[in-house]
Formats: C-alpha cells, sequence, structure tokens
C-alpha cells in the first residue's frame, strides 16, 4: 500500500469512529421502551390464526409484525396494533362482508383490493377476528403517535 493510499485510509477510518462516537455522544437519553406491539392470544388462536392468515396469502399486502414482503408494493395497512382500533365483532363483520369496501372504502386499483372472506368457514372468520382483536399497541406508543401526527399536521405543539 503506498502512502498516500494510507493517508486515505486514515482519514476515513477516522470519519467513520468520529460519526460513530458524535452519533452515541448526541443520542438524548431515555429508556428503550421496546416493541410497542403485542398481542393478547393464545398460542392456539395465534397458531390457528396464522395458519388462515398465509393459507390466504394476506402477506402479500399487509405486514404482521413488522415482517412485509419486500417486493410488494401494495399500500395496505399494517396489522400491528390494529386491535386496539377495533373489536372482534367489526373484524367478524368485516371477514364476513361480501365487499369489505362498503365497510372500509378504498382508491386502490381492483386487483389489490381486499377480498372478501366471506366464504370462509365461520369458524375461520371468527378466529381470525379474535386473533386480530388481541393485535394491540401499547399505550405509550399510541400517545406518541398522536402526538407526532398531531405536530406533523398542525405545526404547533400536542397537549393532550
Amino acid at each position: 500500500m503506498r502512502q498516500g493510499e494510507k493517508i486515505i485510509l486514515a482519514v476515513i477510518v477516522v470519519m467513520v469512529v468520529g460519526t460513530a462516537a458524535y452519533k452515541i455522544l448526541s443520542r438524548e437519553p431515555g429508556p428503550d421502551k421496546g416493541i410497542p406491539f403485542h398481542s393478547t392470544a393464545s398460542a392456539e388462536l395465534a397458531g390457528e390464526a396464522m395458519a388462515i392468515y398465509k393459507r390466504n396469502d394476506c402477506k402479500d399486502c399487509h405486514s404482521l409484525w413488522t415482517e412485509r414482503d419486500m417486493l410488494q408494493a401494495v399500500p395496505a395497512p399494517a396489522l400491528d396494533g390494529i386491535g386496539s382500533l377495533h373489536d372482534e365483532e367489526w373484524f367478524y363483520r368485516y371477514f364476513s362482508a361480501t365487499n369489505p369496501q362498503e365497510i372500509i372504502p378504498t382508491r386502490l386499483k381492483k386487483q389489490y383490493r381486499m377480498p372478501s372472506f366471506a366464504k370462509l368457514p365461520e369458524q375461520e372468520r371468527r378466529a381470525l377476528a379474535r386473533y386480530m382483536a388481541s393485535l394491540k399497541v401499547d399505550d405509550w406508543y399510541l400517545e406518541e403517535t398522536r402526538k407526532s401526527e398531531y405536530e406533523k399536521l398542525t405545526g404547533k405543539e400536542y397537549r393532550p
């Protein structure tokens, strides 16, 4: 290695180490609150619902437990924490609807719209509904999300 190459390499190393040190030292202090999503479902219900989820290719459009197929670009909602928005009966009505767009309208192209699960056996629709209702988000995360969205939309400080 030539002298000039050694100097360039040394400068790069110093820059990388300096940047890393700066990022570590300038981080805001505070406890890591962890992943804000959880499920209240039993292992049996989770297994049953995930089998239905996989069999119906739900992952082609939705992410769950923040896992998304990177090849899909369908803007379907993430399912993490969705049970904090709707209850089991709502999900059952949604999965039983012959036209889910009557419940949640969409402007997506027809091939990307939520399909009807009305033809699934009732037991499967109920299991999916129970499981989706069990997908919760921690209160602290919900509050931080509300604050962030409010401030982004209004430019004003959020005060609950």
